[in-house]
């Protein structure tokens, strides 16, 4: 009995000391790894513009947008309520950093289409990446105009979107633009069109931020030749689980990158302000993960 007790008071201590190097061991190995930095934004939107967030794999977003009239169309037009264009689009995630989406716009009567491919992706840990960069590829058609021909109603939209969450409240966008216009809506504009946007969002709670972008564009602004303005827009995020509503205000009446970007018209100084929101509903196809959750 004396032995045993002999051994148990020599074991303790090992067992201590083999207790405090496998926790350290469990800590060094924990610090080794790379944690990939989520939700940058909270939707694949700034505002108007794509933000670097694509969809998740077997996921499909459905995206009801409006854009009003003007504010300062007066009390009869009930300061542009009584006015509106809509988008309607599906965004699909065939892997988790690639998904497609589909859309049709009121304004010029457009359908377009657009590819997304999140490249890189901001991680903490001991490997940082500083930034997530998607490459957004995308084009459309307008059918407004049924007399012209089918190859002068085409554009086509390139996009870098490199953006940095600096904070859990924080997250900042730049987005260099290469927009192609077969056949420019005005007569004398470019059909090329290089652009810089800046985008981010702040979060004010869990479920709400405020976002906000401007679109520079390379040319003479305001010109008899083309008379447009550079794209400035700011808005609200609010989450509900699976929707986002998007509340915000903007210049920009065009809900895709050719008329936000390359056709806004109004500026706020005048007050050509337009109230618009987005709705995006988000369902699973993934059986796996319904089975999990269940």
């Amino acid at each position: 009995m004396k032995l045993l007790r002999i051994l148990i008071l020599l074991a303790v201590p090992a067992m201590s000391q083999a207790q405090d190097d496998l926790l350290s061991q469990l800590q060094k190995s924990d610090s080794a790894q790379s944690y990939p930095v989520t939700a940058t934004f909270k939707s694949t939107r700034v505002v108007n513009g794509q933000s670097v967030e694509t969809m998740k794999k077997k996921h499909l977003d459905f995206r009801i947008s409006h854009r009003f009239g003007r504010l300062n169309s007066g009390a009869y037009q009930f300061f542009g309520l009584d006015q509106a264009t809509m988008r309607m689009g599906f965004e699909y995630g065939i892997t988790d950093r690639f998904m497609v989406g589909i859309g049709r716009s009121t304004s010029q009567k457009v359908y377009d289409f657009f590819g997304k491919y999140k490249m890189i992706e901001q991680t903490s840990g001991t490997r940082i990446v500083p930034v997530s960069v998607t490459l957004f590829g995308g084009g459309g058609i307008a059918t407004v105009n049924k007399e012209l021909k089918f190859q002068n109603k085409i554009h086509y939209t390139a996009q870098v979107l490199i953006a940095r969450k600096f904070s859990e409240k924080l997250s900042l966008q730049l987005s260099p633009t290469y927009l192609y216009r077969n056949r420019p809506e005005v007569t004398g504009d470019e059909k090329l069109l290089l652009a810089v946007g800046i985008g981010g969002r702040y979060k004010i709670s869990k479920r709400v931020s405020i976002n906000g972008e401007y679109f520079w564009t390379a040319r003479e602004k305001n010109t008899l030749t083309a008379p447009y303005h550079d794209s400035m827009s700011f808005g609200v995020d609010i989450e509900t689980g699976g929707h986002v509503f998007q509340l915000h205000f903007t210049n920009s009446l065009g809900m895709i990158e050719k008329q936000f970007i390359g056709e806004t018209a109004g500026t706020w100084g005048k007050g050509d302000i337009h109230y618009g929101f987005n709705i995006s509903r988000t369902f699973s196809f993934d059986k796996k993960n319904k089975k999990s959750a269940n």
